[in-house]
């Protein structure tokens, strides 16, 4: 494991924690591997009960994919191969058959909510922000099973005002929409939490849960069946997606042109 990506294993609860506060956890893809793999290993292993994910510090879950993972993209398919690889991450979590839980504190954006989403519950500190403010950041789009989950949990209209307006949601509009089950006043109390519930699940047959979570994994399948890959290819070979990175790392606001 690397000093970015921490485990812990506490009873039979396994913790995952994004460890780059300093980047407000922003996630590389040897972050996103790490996490698929610890999935992946707990299926063959059973060395854990249930999988706690979360982020170092206060002030961020995750806040999306690390800009500079993006900086050799070339054209659209460079897009479709990144949605392809993400897509891929996020069903090893959603396969694992111990059930998982985000533990939530400060910002949660991008790949941050497409690992909270693809995990089976959602848990946050009264200081969490949701959010693909994307329209007005990269300039980039999300795949298909990203735009199907999100709007499996919160609904179409929501995921309108997170993508479309640039919408941060807060904890207590995500726990009306139904995007967290909880929201508890700080991480410390988050955290607590996070570690009943887990404690509570293990205890219960993993059988009815494994077949429960995978019964849920295949109607969301079907929701996401449409293939959107044009759409992929066009956003992201696009000039838009170009001055969109290089906007933002150069920490100004992009000029869009719609081409």
């Amino acid at each position: 494991m690397t000093e970015e990506l921490l485990y812990d294993k506490r009873g039979d609860v396994a913790w995952v924690t994004f460890n780059r506060p300093q980047a407000r956890n922003a996630l590389t893809f040897a972050m996103y591997q790490g996490l698929a793999e610890i999935c992946g290993r707990i299926e063959k292993t059973r060395e854990a009960k249930v999988i706690v994910v979360t982020g170092a510090g206060d002030k961020a879950f995750a806040a999306g994919t690390d800009i500079a993972q993006f900086k050799d993209f070339k054209s659209g398919e460079d897009g479709i191969a990144y949605e392809t690889k993400m897509d891929a991450t996020l069903e090893i979590i959603e396969r694992c058959p111990v059930p998982t839980i985000a533990a939530v504190s400060g910002f949660c954006t991008g790949g941050g909510i497409a690992i909270a989403g693809a995990c089976d519950f959602r848990l946050a500190a009264a200081n969490a922000q949701f959010g693909v403010p994307i329209a007005r950041t990269l300039g980039n789009c999300l795949s298909m099973s990203n735009y199907a989950r999100l709007a499996a949990l919160v609904g179409p209209q929501t995921v309108k005002e997170m993508l479309l307006l640039a919408r941060m949601v807060d904890a207590q509009k995500a726990l009306q929409a139904g995007l967290v089950m909880e929201v508890l006043p700080d991480t410390a109390a988050l955290h607590a939490r996070a570690q009943e519930i887990a404690e509570t699940l293990a205890g219960h047959a993993p059988i009815t849960m494994q077949a429960t979570k995978e019964a849920m994994r295949r109607l969301q399948a079907k929701i996401a069946d449409e293939n959107i890959d044009d759409l992929i290819r066009h956003t992201y070979g696009s000039a838009d997606f170009r001055e969109g990175m290089t906007a933002f790392l150069e920490k100004r606001p992009p000029k869009w042109t719609g081409r």
